[in-house]
This record gives structure tokens, C-alpha cells and sequence, in this order.
């Protein structure tokens, strides 16, 4: 199973487009989107390509490959024209090997952890910054942002695949090591 990863992209058709781009020649399964997926919110700027039509066009292009959890800035009318699911506030994903446990992060996140095992993956949006470490016992992952980086971050996904999550800059798809 390879697994796309990607997280708020407050509604921009710029970087929408260009992850959508990444993520065909990808070759993964699936698109796991963490939420935050129309709206900008009101804590921050619009970003570049601000278009929530287009997004949704987009994505819903794609609805048969998405898998997506509820973010913070996510609402039953944005679900009322996405094509896909988006109104759970997680989704648990099992390779045989791994678990994943996938949300947005602003109800569960590695302050506030669900129930993990030794080894489980707490996978996060939220904060828009990468992040892959040991959490205790289990391992949070952050893709960071399509859209709205912080801290210097690049515009980001991962990638799961082999029970390993690696991170791309969503700029020209090199991989980089989160600090």
C-alpha cells in the first residue's frame, strides 16, 4: 500500500494543482487528505490561488482515490459539494504491519493522543509544519502544508509506503528530513 499524504490546502487551486500533479506521478494508491481541504480560515491569509471551486473540481476529479478526515476550517456545506467523504474526525489505516491513525490534529494530536499501541502512527495536520519522530510509544508524522507552510517550512506532503513516511517539498518533489 502506498499512501499520498497531504494537508491543508485551504482552498488553493495553485497548490491544489500542483499536488494533484505530485501525487499521479507518485504512483500511490490512494490520497489521504488530513482536512482543512475549501476554507482558509480566519487565522490566516488566503493563499496563493485562492479558488475553492477549483479545488473542489479538482479533487472530486480524483473522489474515487481520496481518503479524508475533518479539519478545523472543514463544514457539512463543504461536504455538501466535495464528492468524497470528508466529515469523519479520523480514519484508521492498517497495512498488516502498521496501524495508522490519520486527523487533522485539532481533537487528537501528540498532546492529545487516541488510544496507540507500541509502534502505531499518529498521523496529523493542523499545525503546518513536517514533522516524523518518536512520540513515547508511538510515531507522529506531519506532512506539513500544501498551501500555507510555517516556520520556514516548504510547501510539503509524504509518502507511506513499506511502513516508512518520507517528506517531499511539494516545489520540485525532493525529498527532505523534517527537523
Amino acid at each position: 500500500m502506498k499512501l499520498f499524504i497531504a494537508s491543508d490546502l485551504h482552498g488553493s487551486a495553485v497548490w491544489c494543482r500542483k499536488l494533484l500533479e505530485s501525487f499521479k506521478r507518485s504512483g500511490a494508491d490512494r490520497l489521504l487528505l488530513l482536512g482543512d481541504i475549501l476554507y482558509h480560515g480566519p487565522r490566516n491569509d488566503l493563499p496563493d490561488g485562492y479558488s475553492p471551486k477549483d479545488v473542489l473540481s479538482m479533487l472530486n476529479a480524483e473522489a474515487d482515490r481520496i481518503v479524508c478526515v475533518r479539519g478545523n476550517c472543514d463544514s457539512e456545506v463543504d461536504q455538501m459539494v466535495l464528492e468524497f467523504p470528508i466529515m469523519a474526525d479520523y480514519a484508521v489505516i492498517s497495512d498488516g504491519n502498521t496501524t495508522i491513525y490519520a486527523t487533522h490534529g485539532h481533537k487528537f494530536g501528540p498532546d492529545t493522543p487516541p488510544p496507540l499501541c507500541d509502534g502505531d502512527v499518529l498521523l496529523y495536520g493542523h499545525i503546518h509544519i513536517p514533522v516524523n519522530r518518536r512520540n513515547g510509544k508511538f510515531i507522529e508524522v506531519n506532512p506539513g502544508s500544501a498551501s500555507l507552510p510555517k516556520q520556514n517550512t516548504p510547501h510539503s506532503y509524504a509518502i507511506y509506503e513499506n511502513g516508512k513516511i518520507r517528506h517531499f517539498d511539494l516545489s520540485n518533489d525532493e525529498e527532505f528530513i523534517p527537523e
